[in-house]
Order: C-alpha cells, then structure tokens, then sequence
C-alpha cells in the first residue's frame, strides 16, 4: 500500500479528487466549518435516523450533489482517541473495500489538528482491514483495490504529519511482514524458510544476517536448543540479524524470539483439537522480523539484534522425553518434565548467546504459555521485568502503538516450583501462576542483562471466524526501539 499526505485542497473537502472521501466526525454534533454538501448529507442522515454520532457509527453515501469523490463516508470518532479513530476507519473501510474505490482520502472533522497517533491508527486500521492471505490459498479473492490513502490537512500540518505517516507505514509493514510469515502452514514456514526470510530483508536493507546450523550450537554447547530440536526431520536454525543505524560504540538493543514453527507439543502430545493453531508458536519470531523490518524502512539511528531460535517440537524416536536432563550454553542443567514446556527450553540458550553481545536491553517475545491467555485473554500481552524503568517503557509503548500489554508479577517466591531433584532447575512447575514460573525460568538465564519478556500466546493470533495472525506486538516493539533512537 502507497502511503502519502496531501494538503487540503483550497476548494475544501467537496474538491478533493479521489475515489472515496471518508470524514470522520468527532463531537457530539455535526462540526462546525464542514462544508455545505456534505454538512446537508449528514444532518439529512441524523435526522433521518440513519446516524448517530456515537463512536463506530458510519454512513455511506453515494454521487453527493457538490462532492468531487464518488463515495463518501461519515464515521462518527466521538472524542477522536486514536482508538476510537482505528475503528471508524475500520468500518469505513469494511464499507468500501469491496467496491470500486482505489484510492481513499481521509480528513478529521471538529477535533483539531491530526496528532500523530490518529494518523497512525488510520493506517493500521486500513492495513488491517485490507490484509488478504492468499499464499495458500489463490482463491482467498481478488486483491483490495485501495492502494493509496491520503491525510487531508492544513498546510501547517503537513510536514509533521508526513512525518507521522512514515513512521506509520514502517509499523504497517512490518506487521503486515509478521502476519505473513505466521499466517504460512507449518510445511511452508519451516526454520529454513525463517532463515530466508532473515537473509531477504539483509539484502533489502542492509542487515547483517548469521544463521548458525547444528554444528555450530554444538559447539556453543547449547544443549537446551538442541533438545527441542532433536525429534524433527527439520533442520534447526539460530538466525541473528543485525541492523546498525546508530553508533558502532553504542550497545544494541537486542530482540530474542520464539520459533518453534510447529508445536505437536513433543513426547508430552497436545490434544489434538486446534493443534493445527501450533503454526503460531513461531509468533515471536515473525515479530522480531516484523520489527526489524519496521526499524529499517524507518531509518531509526539505532543498534538493534534480532535472534531467532528456529525449530520444531516433534515427537519421534529421537526426541526428547519427560525426565531428561540437558545442559544449557548457560552450563545449567535441566530436567525436562513437560515436552510441551519447550519454548523456554530454546530461549535460555538464546537468552545466554545474547548476553555476549553486550546490549543495552534484552526483551524476548514468545507465545509461551496457555497459562498467560487465561490470566489476560486476548487484549493485552503478559509483560515480565524486574527492571522498573524498561518496564514502564514497554508498557508505554505498547499504549502509544495500541498494542498494549500488562505487567505481571516475578516474586522471587515463584522460584520454588521449579525445584529438582536431578538438575540445577525444572522446565514447569505446578499449574498455578504458569506464566510466571515460565518468566521465572528464563529469568534464571538472563545474567546482570536488563531483560524483559512478553508472553503473546494470547495477541499473537485470533480464532474463529477471524482465525488469523495478528502481527502483534510488533507495533509495541517498534514504537519502544523508536523511543530509544530518540
């Protein structure tokens, strides 16, 4: 999708030239200053009945006497919280995204100048809503025809909105990158496949890219990762991407994600309804590119490191079996109770590898744990630090990107429960506080690092009738790397 900025044209809203005009109406009432046709249009329609200037109410109208654009939306965004702005324009682009409009200009009505954030949710929402998967599926439809959505603001906006937008389209980007790459079958998006897709954005935008194979984790001695992996015919990959657009003296950033690209959940076997949602475990991962990508195109001047433990969890002859004990690259042991528990067992290696790259801050990104889905449900990812100010940058972030997370409890009590008799640590402990015990692992392995975790199992993808990645948390991911370049 082309994004773009456009100054009002001196005619006013009525001569704006594009296939769709979508006016979102803030306020109570219809705004003062809206031009006359469409001033006329919506009060017709409110008095009518037909519109209410409640938050997520549209009206579409067509061929407006006086309007240049063909189509026109109203969409009502109340108090215009860059929430309520995301879901105006969600509606108003379910209205027209099947119809014959290619390119959508959008202007705010009785709220001011744009800010930033509404002009951030106007493009994910358009982004969201025109996302179509159709890799494996050619007859998902025909494309969107919306290609192109324009801001319309004053001249004195239109700098710092364009701005605003580059900024947007970046995060639109590498969410969009992200949804593809966890949206692809577990036969298609393999660790080999995440290893390629690492090398194809170096070459797109000049990031270093390493992929290490098993000989060489073998002699990192990165026994935990090697573990997960054994059962598989799949060969594993441990993919670390750099992007150095700050400093060569200044620490980076360093992002760490969960790929496991298919869960069967080893010798401990999950059940087999919505096993096949097990394409997802590679949530992290994909936001780690999403992220990277994100970064790049917004030429943030910033280190930041992405690894990626890419693998998957089979059972088979060579797997491993609950009661196992390995040795991590950390030189802890761990006894391997539950199978299904491997996700933890690949990030402590990676957790350790990143602690010899020196970085600023470390946040790894996992859809860990069920135990996470039932403390939080769908709406916020589970956040896990120590570090008071890391954490409230994280939280921040995920507020101002409307990603948002919640911050969990890492009490030192917590510990217990991964007690062994037969190695340094235990890979679960009780059911009791899951998310928490699995953070309280991982925390064992994070050394002097200022380090944080986010369990997305339950924001990285949707069930049901919207069954779906969802990109997340990459625009909580990019926004806290921004901040930071800042």
């Amino acid at each position: 999708m082309d994004f773009k900025t456009q100054v009002t044209a001196a005619a006013g809203l009525p001569g704006v030239a594009t296939d769709a005009l979508l006016v979102l109406v803030a306020g109570a009432a219809a705004p003062e200053g809206l031009e006359a046709p469409l001033a006329a249009t919506l009060a017709a329609a409110a008095k009518g009945g037909d519109f209410a200037f409640k938050a997520g109410q549209t009206l579409y109208a067509h061929q407006v006497a006086g309007v240049k654009a063909a189509r026109v939306v109203f969409a009502a965004v109340a108090d215009a919280s860059p929430k309520a702005v995301r879901k105006a324009v969600t509606a108003a682009v379910g209205l027209l995204k099947a119809g014959g409009s290619k390119s959508l200009a959008v202007a705010l009505a009785g709220a001011g100048a744009w800010t930033s954030a509404q002009a951030e949710a106007v493009v994910a929402a358009v982004s969201d809503a025109t996302y179509l998967y159709t890799e494996t599926k050619p007859s998902a439809g025909p494309a969107p025809k919306l290609t192109a959505v324009t801001l319309l603001c004053a001249k004195t906006e239109a700098t710092a909105l364009g701005n605003a937008l580059q900024r947007a389209a970046a995060v639109a980007a590498g969410t969009l990158l992200a949804r593809e790459c966890a949206n692809r079958p577990g036969n298609h998006c393999t660790p080999t496949f995440l290893a390629e897709q690492a090398k194809k954005l170096g070459k797109e935008h000049g990031l270093k890219v390493e992929v290490l194979e098993r000989k060489d984790c073998e002699k990192l001695g990165m026994g935990s990762f090697l573990a997960v992996a054994q059962g598989s015919d799949e060969p594993l990959k441990f993919i670390v991407s750099r992007y150095n657009g700050g400093a060569k003296t200044a620490a980076p950033i360093v992002l760490v994600g969960k790929g496991i690209t298919f869960d069967t959940g080893g010798i401990s076997l999950k059940p087999a309804a919505e096993m096949d949602e097990m394409k997802y475990d590679m949530g992290g991962a994909a936001s780690v590119l999403g992220t990277l990508k994100a970064v790049a195109l917004a030429k943030a001047k910033v280190n930041l490191i992405g690894i990626i433990p890419a693998c998957e969890n089979m059972p088979s002859g060579r797997a491993v079996k609950p009661g196992d004990v390995v040795k991590s690259m950390s030189g802890q042991t761990i006894e391997i109770l539950n199978t299904d528990a491997e996700g933890r067992l690949i990030l402590c290696d990676a957790l350790t590898y990143a602690e010899r790259l020196k970085p600023a801050v470390v946040v790894d990104i996992a859809t860990l744990t069920g135990a996470c889905v039932i403390a939080l449900g769908h709406h916020r990812s589970g956040l896990f630090s120590s570090d008071e100010t890391l954490a409230a940058e994280l939280l921040a972030a995920g507020e101002a990107a409307q990603d948002p997370a919640w911050r969990m409890p890492l009490d030192e009590e917590y510990d217990e429960a991964l007690k062994s008799h037969y190695a340094d640590v235990a890979n679960v402990g009780s059911r009791a506080g899951g998310s928490v015990t699995a953070a309280k692992f991982l925390q064992r392995f994070t050394g002097t690092m200022r380090w944080a975790h986010l369990d997305i199992a339950g924001t990285a993808w949707k069930s049901g009738a919207a069954k779906g990645a969802t990109g997340r948390p990459v625009p909580l991911l990019t926004h806290f790397v921004l901040a930071r370049a800042a």
